[in-house]
């Protein structure tokens, strides 16, 4: 039976190139607000002979999250692995001066759907399945505030998961990606030589190799 993998994030960035790396093995259920860019990975996917179901969702939408978890039961009864890459990059800015705009959607983002997605995406796990995250520590660095608290706040999450985790599954990764040229890294760092920056090619590569080890 062909294993599945739900990757949350998956219209461009680490997310699309995870995606197209785990298509060979597994049938992928790719989550992605940009409808262009799933459709673009649609076509790679196929191209290199696998198979996708597209998810053009928000994952701070709860009834959109509770509708593709039980679509997943209904057609598979149970997910192999979930990798979540969706992330929210607000502006960087001093920690006195961050829009309330900006705090609200990371922390809609980046920490209340992450705990929603594990309480709904838990069961199709089970015991056996396998969740990954990817930690990206930059709490406490200057203008970080909105970015590196969320983030923090969303790995602290995956830990405890991976805490109560241990003896009765399903396991939970938090692997550290090499840096990359996203979208979201151009934003906290503009005008740096992309050349220099590790491929999200190459880097989903060497996760996989993680991933699947684990």
């Amino acid at each position: 039976m062909t294993k599945t993998a739900l990757i949350t994030g998956a219209s461009r960035g680490l997310g699309a190139a995870l995606a197209l790396a785990l298509a060979p093995t597994h049938h992928v259920i790719a989550v992605g607000k940009t409808v262009g860019s799933l459709e673009e990975l649609d076509d790679a996917i196929q191209a290199a002979g696998g198979q996708a179901t597209l998810a053009p969702m928000d994952i701070t939408v709860d009834e959109a999250m509770q509708q593709l978890c039980r679509g997943i039961y209904d057609r598979w009864g149970k997910l192999d692995l979930w990798v979540h890459t969706a992330i929210h990059a607000a502006p960087l800015a001093p920690a006195g001066h961050l829009a309330p705009k900006d705090l609200a959607k990371s922390m809609s983002v980046n920490v209340e759907a992450t705990a929603r997605l594990i309480s709904y995406v838990s069961p199709l796990l089970g015991d056996s399945g396998h969740a990954v995250f990817f930690d990206d520590p930059r709490g406490g660095a200057q203008f970080f505030g909105a970015y590196g608290a969320t983030k923090a706040a969303q790995i602290a999450l995956a830990r405890s998961w991976q805490a109560e985790s241990v003896n009765t599954g399903p396991k939970i990764s938090i692997l550290h990606p090499a840096p990359m040229p996203t979208g979201t890294r151009a934003r906290f760092f503009p005008g740096e030589d992309r050349d220099q920056l590790t491929s999200t090619s190459d880097e989903a590569a060497r996760l996989l190799d993680e991933i699947l080890s684990a």
